[in-house]
């Protein structure tokens, strides 16, 4: 990314609770809202508001800068139409903006130039309105609470609470209290030199307020309930698969590429989908035995783990997405691709980089995944080149709707590229799924793209014990 747009690089994307809205975060410190046209047939967001989130600091303690850019975009729970609630976080303050809509005033009767007034009167300025316009105000500022970089945020759903998590700790907050916070899971040994595991992700239950994940670095997630002590120390399940190499082809890199750069629930909270770098796992969260479903994304570049390691590529943190019961999962990978894999195993790669160079920049796509798990174009004109939208530098895709882009099957990736072409400089990290629909958002560079997956005729929603890449 150039130096100029480095900061309208996306950072992160999110769905509310009922999928009418989706905001984008960017690395300039800027949050942008989309709103879903109800009268479209298909997923159809225009722009609704964008403002900024987080400016530069300096911690003088550590004498280190904290940058503004946006790591995690958390909704509360709804307030209404064209009015929400939600968490915003950097590497170390976390701040809740309410967004509404206001009614602009102006002043009118002014003694202008082309005034002529009567006996020497003068007309009194007075308030009339001007209509009506969406604003951000902050709420809260919920800050020196972590010695550690924020790398989750995640909205209980009792709606009075919310957890953050940094490397080593997990915070419990009252989203109406903003001086302090409870530590329910705390992972610092007394000796740093003891350390073994760090915290990579957290999250609530979607439907039960006292149930919490969280993910490590050694491979392993842990389901705790917070009603069994104020310190969540005993786990009612631990999830792990065990290394992904046996002890004959264990390498240095087996720890590294185990690490879960992701984890999260589905909507409707039966399943637990996980990201390391070499694959996505599913897994039922009342059972721990083995994962329902392993889902190979980057075997392919394991023969390049070791220049991969040696480019900081392999520390990547890709993030993974569930349809509602993890019946569609959406993750990104190198070379401005995504991939989706449906419950019957199949999978699509989109190229958003092949998507972006067609003749008219497209801004979003509905997909059709049939029996070969190929891309088909649906029906309807080209897409108007006047929904191109930039706001402040940032080009967000504005989708779901056929007429704005039909798809080509030219923007699929059919065969898998040898290693050695991949551009591991185009990545699509950040994707977030619809709570109902099979809808997915992916974002890659300053590029957000949303995808609607369509089952195809006489296809089946019966899952496999193992999928891989088509």
């Amino acid at each position: 990314v150039e130096a100029n747009a480095d900061a309208d690089a996306i950072t992160t994307v999110e769905f509310d609770g009922d999928g009418g809205l989706v905001a984008l975060g960017d690395r300039g410190g800027r949050v942008a809202i989309f709103e879903r046209d109800e009268s479209s047939r298909l997923p159809r967001y225009a722009p609704l508001c964008e403002f900024k989130s987080h400016d530069p600091e300096f911690d003088y303690l550590k004498s280190l800068e904290v940058e503004e850019k946006i790591n995690q975009i958390r909704f509360c729970r709804g307030l209404g139409r064209r009015s929400c609630r939600l968490l915003s976080a950097n590497d170390k303050t976390i701040k809740l903006w309410k967004v509404h809509e206001r009614r602009v005033d102006g002043v009118g009767d002014l003694n202008g130039p082309g005034f002529r007034g009567r006996g020497g009167r003068l007309r009194v300025p007075r308030v009339v309105p001007r209509g009506r316009a969406m604003a951000a105000t902050p709420a809260r500022c919920y800050a020196n609470a972590h010695a550690y970089h924020i790398n989750s945020v995640s909205v209980n759903s009792d709606g009075e609470h919310f957890a953050s998590a940094d490397d080593l700790r997990i915070n419990l907050w009252n989203l109406e209290v903003d001086d302090r916070a409870f530590n329910v899971v705390d992972l610092k040994p007394a000796n740093m030199e003891d350390l073994t595991e760090v915290i990579t992700s957290a999250a609530f239950h979607p439907v039960d307020c006292a149930v919490l994940l969280y993910a490590s670095s050694k491979g392993t997630m842990k389901l705790f309930d917070l009603r069994d002590g104020a310190r969540c120390d005993r786990h009612r399940v631990a999830f792990d698969d065990g290394p992904a190499d046996d002890a004959a082809t264990k390498s240095f890199f087996s720890e590294i590429v185990s690490s879960i750069s992701d984890a999260r629930f589905s909507p409707d909270g039966r399943f637990v989908v996980s990201r390391d770098f070499l694959s996505v796992k599913v897994w039922d969260c009342r059972s721990d035995r083995a994962p329902l479903k392993t889902i190979l994304v980057h075997e392919h570049l394991r023969p390049r783990l070791c220049d991969l390691y040696e480019s900081d590529c392999i520390f990547d943190k890709f993030e993974v997405a569930a349809g509602r019961d993890a019946d569609a999962v959406v993750t990104g990978s190198y070379g401005d691709a995504a991939h989706v894999f449906d419950g019957a195993g199949r999978s699509v790669e989109i190229d958003l980089d092949l998507a972006a160079a067609s003749a008219d920049p497209p801004l979003g796509a509905a997909l059709r995944a049939d029996a070969g798990g190929a891309l088909c174009p649906t029906s309807g004109p080209s897409p108007p080149s006047a929904w191109r939208r930039h706001l402040s530098g940032v080009s967000h895709g504005v989708a779901g709707d056929p007429n704005l882009m039909p798809l080509t099957p030219s923007h699929a990736k059919p065969p898998r590229p040898a290693h050695d072409a991949v551009d591991f400089r185009k990545r699509v990290l950040h994707v977030a799924s619809h709570p109902t629909e099979p809808t997915f958002l992916v974002a890659g560079l300053d590029r957000a793209y949303l995808f609607h997956l369509h089952q195809g005729p006489g296809s089946s929603a019966a899952s496999d014990d193992t999928a891989g890449n088509a």
